[in-house]
């Protein structure tokens, strides 16, 4: 037990030592920045349960009857206009080249509906009813979508990835558990 906290230890005291705190807090703010268009995307669709018009399920069968055509579109708007904003913000530190925004907004925006969809479509085929957790995937569905899709965009080591996925984690886990508390979601997850 004492060696592998010494080994965790050295290994965290290292990457400190390397580049220093400051500019790996950076480059997950970099990482985060990346992903805003995603993340908002993912919020967007409880917000569509407000809709007073049409909003029909995409598919009751195989996503269940809270997956909505308006849900779907209101997150690939959000996401290309959150990429649009990013592409007019100066930031010598954007990872992506917003000159293309329309074509990774739509990336960001497929990406985080598709692995939101697929993973409906994966609960209800392993009888996992709408509403129940499915932790990690209820979490990551979004993110692995979105990143799929960024690929062609973005040079994302295995360790960006890994901070994207656990920052991913974590903050999901809190955005819902709010929206929940506040009567936006019917469910934490």
């Amino acid at each position: 037990m004492t060696f592998g906290l010494e080994c965790a230890n050295a290994l965290v005291s290292e990457s400190f030592r390397i580049g220093g705190v400051v500019p790996r807090v950076l480059h997950v703010l970099q990482l985060m920045y990346l992903m805003l268009p995603a993340y908002l995307a993912n919020m967007a669709p409880p917000f569509t349960r407000f809709w007073p018009g049409w909003n029909r399920p995409i598919s009751r069968r195989w996503l269940g009857d809270h997956k909505t055509v308006v849900g779907f579109c209101a997150g690939l708007v959000v996401a290309l206009v959150v990429t649009f904003v990013q592409s007019k913000v100066s930031w010598s530190g954007g990872l992506l080249p917003y000159a293309e925004w329309p074509l990774i907004g739509l990336a960001l925006g497929l990406g985080a509906m598709a692995g939101d969809s697929i993973k409906s479509l994966l609960k209800r085929l392993n009888g996992i009813p709408p509403g129940r957790p499915w932790i990690p995937m209820d979490q990551l569905d979004f993110v692995a979508g979105s990143l799929l899709l960024i690929t062609p965009f973005a040079r994302l080591t295995w360790l960006d990835i890994a901070i994207i996925l656990l920052v991913s984690l974590v903050g999901d886990i809190t955005v819902n558990h709010l929206s929940y508390a506040l009567g936006i979601r019917n469910t934490k997850w």
